[in-house]
């Protein structure tokens, strides 16, 4: 009888704290920095470029369609996210006939990482040699986020490859420097070392507004945070700081009008991102990040331009409200 109450206990014992040691968070498996380990949804090809005389490589997608319309359609990632998160959409154009090419820029995902400073304008160079290397004279781009600023300065610098532009949640609708003061860029570096997955996680939650599942946001922190264990991390987080960096010293806003290509603004209702604004003076940080409105008062000053908004919808509003999303791209990329 001692001996099974013994057992008994035992069992009870070890089924309250076997449950305490399942909960350890597992280490993470590194990444490369350049997202080797880190699956994307088609195979990635790697075109060599030189910026500021070295040596790298663009990494891209290049998906073709099963009943061919004869069109391209160029999609550019944003600033915290890899292009495998475009996959929907990738899936959506390629249905309707498009080609659907997905770089990830010099800095970001596959890519290589430089040693020197990201600037808008070597990254639209960068996307136009991919085009020719393609030989795509022309296409459509669908650009999401920081890829909206990319894709304002391309269509400024070479509106002739552009057929139509869908701008999905841009940032850059503001000029941020109007309310946030410069930042050092060890300062940037120190803070983003010390961030933490869960701190990361809540950021995006915060300043993305996002409606996703806890799941469907994983992959963004595993891209973020596997890459840690890499040998060349510091050489990452240099160039993940100089996008930001970039984002501040190099605004597109007062450009904006000037774009000919038509042009959509696909908004979410209730995404306020504005990056800096932890930084800026208090009286001014409510004003910041009204990106619906700024939207639709921009698309009033350009020569073919409108902007539509999707209640309940964050920043990444084509993972949020895919089917509205895919319906305006559709309808407006048929016109």
């Amino acid at each position: 009888m001692k001996s099974l109450f013994a057992a008994a206990v035992a069992a009870v014992l070890a089924s309250t704290i076997a449950p305490a040691i399942a909960v350890e968070p597992a280490p993470r498996e590194p990444y490369g920095i350049n997202l080797e380990g880190f699956p994307y949804p088609h195979p990635v090809n790697l075109l060599p470029l030189v910026n500021d005389g070295e040596q790298l490589r663009m990494a891209y997608m290049d998906v073709a369609p099963e009943r061919p319309n004869g069109r391209t359609v160029v999609l550019l990632h944003g600033r915290n996210f890899p292009s495998s998160y475009w996959a929907p959409v990738i899936g959506m154009l390629s249905a309707a006939g498009y080609r659907v090419v997905v770089p990830d820029q010099i800095g970001f995902g596959k890519s290589s990482k430089p040693s020197g400073e990201l600037h808008f304008d070597t990254l639209a160079r960068n996307t136009i040699l991919l085009l020719d290397h393609l030989k795509i004279d022309k296409a459509d781009v669908v650009a999401h986020s920081l890829g909206g600023m990319l894709a304002i300065r391309i269509a400024r610098a070479y509106p002739d490859r552009i057929a139509h532009l869908v701008l999905t949640a841009p940032i850059g609708l503001e000029d941020y420097r109007l309310s946030v003061p410069p930042t050092p860029t060890e300062t940037i570096i120190e803070n983003e070392d010390r961030l933490t997955a869960d701190g990361y996680r809540r950021q995006l939650e915060t300043n993305y507004a996002l409606k996703l599942p806890p799941d469907q946001v994983t992959p963004f922190i595993d891209a973020r945070f596997n890459i840690k264990g890499s040998a060349d991390y510091q050489r990452w987080l240099r160039t993940f700081v100089s996008s930001s960096q970039m984002i501040y010293r190099e605004p597109v806003a007062h450009e904006i009008p000037l774009v000919a290509a038509p042009t959509l603004f696909i908004m979410g209702a209730d995404d306020h991102n504005a990056p800096g604004r932890p930084n800026a003076p208090e009286a001014l940080r409510s004003k910041m990040g009204q990106n619906a409105e700024l939207a639709r008062a921009l698309a009033t000053q350009m020569p073919n331009a409108h902007a539509e908004v999707i209640a309940d919808t964050g920043h990444l509003v084509f993972l949020e409200a895919p089917d509205k999303f895919d319906a305006l791209v559709l309808g407006f990329l048929g016109k």
